[in-house]
C-alpha cells in the first residue's frame, strides 16, 4: 500500500495531533468511495512508527465528536521496519454527507479528490440530497438548458460561475440544473483542484433524446 503512494483511496499521516483536523479525512472518504489512512507514514512513504498509543484513540475521538453523523471505521496494527503503522478503514457510508469542521470550526462536508480532501459545493449537495430522496428526475428542455447544452458544444466544459455569467441564471438555479443532468448522466463532473467542471456524457444526446420522447 505505501509503494503505490497517497491517492483517492489512500492517506499517509506522519501523526495524529488534532482531533478535528482528522475528522476531515474520515468524512471525505466516508461520503466518497471509502479509503484507508495510514498513521505513522509520512508523506513521501518512508516509515516513522506511530508515535504515541493516543494517537488511535484521538481517531476515535474524532469519528465520535468532531464528524456528523460519526463515522465508522476499523483497525489494523502492522509491524515494519520494527515500528508500528496504524491502518485505518473507513469504508463509503449510506449516512452521507457527513460533516467535519473546517479551518473556521464550522462543520462543512469534505470530499476526497485524487489524494486531497475538499470542501463540497452546492452541486455536490443537492446531488447527494436528491439521490438520498431517491425522487424521480425528469429532463427539461427550456431556454437555459438549450443554451448550458449549445455552450458545452461548443467549449467543452462549463462551471457554476462561467453558467451563470453565460444565462443570467441564479446560483441556485444553476446548481439545481447541473444537480439534475449530472444525475441524469447527461453531464459528467470532474474536480480538479478547486475547481467542479462539467462535460457532455459521451451518450449525451442519446440521452437527451430519449428522455425527450418520455
Amino acid at each position: 500500500m505505501i509503494s503505490q503512494g497517497e491517492s483517492l483511496h489512500l492517506d499517509f499521516k506522519f501523526e495524529i495531533s488534532d482531533a478535528a483536523k482528522i475528522a476531515r479525512s474520515l468524512v471525505a472518504f466516508a461520503n466518497t468511495e471509502g479509503g484507508k489512512l495510514l498513521v505513522g507514514v509520512k508523506d513521501n512513504g518512508s516509515i516513522a512508527g506511530v508515535r504515541s498509543e493516543e494517537e488511535f484513540y484521538m481517531i476515535q475521538n474524532a469519528a465520535h465528536r468532531f464528524c456528523q453523523p460519526e463515522v465508522h471505521f476499523t483497525s489494523k496494527e502492522w509491524v515494519l521496519e520494527g515500528k508500528k503503522v496504524l491502518e485505518i478503514n473507513i469504508p463509503f457510508s449510506s449516512d452521507y454527507p457527513h460533516r467535519a469542521p473546517d479551518s473556521d470550526g464550522n462543520f462543512k462536508a469534505f470530499i476526497r479528490v485524487a489524494d486531497e480532501n475538499l470542501l463540497a459545493d452546492g452541486v455536490m449537495m443537492k446531488i447527494w440530497k436528491k439521490r438520498k430522496e431517491n425522487k424521480t428526475i425528469k429532463f427539461h428542455y427550456r431556454e437555459t438548458e438549450e443554451k448550458l447544452l449549445k455552450i458545452l458544444r461548443k467549449e467543452g466544459k462549463i462551471n457554476t460561475i462561467r453558467f451563470m455569467q453565460l444565462t443570467g441564471v441564479s446560483k441556485y438555479e444553476v446548481e439545481h440544473i447541473l444537480s439534475d443532468l449530472v444525475i441524469l448522466k447527461i453531464l459528467e463532473l470532474k474536480i480538479t483542484g478547486q475547481q467542479s467542471w462539467y462535460f457532455l456524457n459521451e451518450n449525451a444526446d442519446q440521452l437527451i433524446s430519449d428522455y425527450r420522447r418520455e
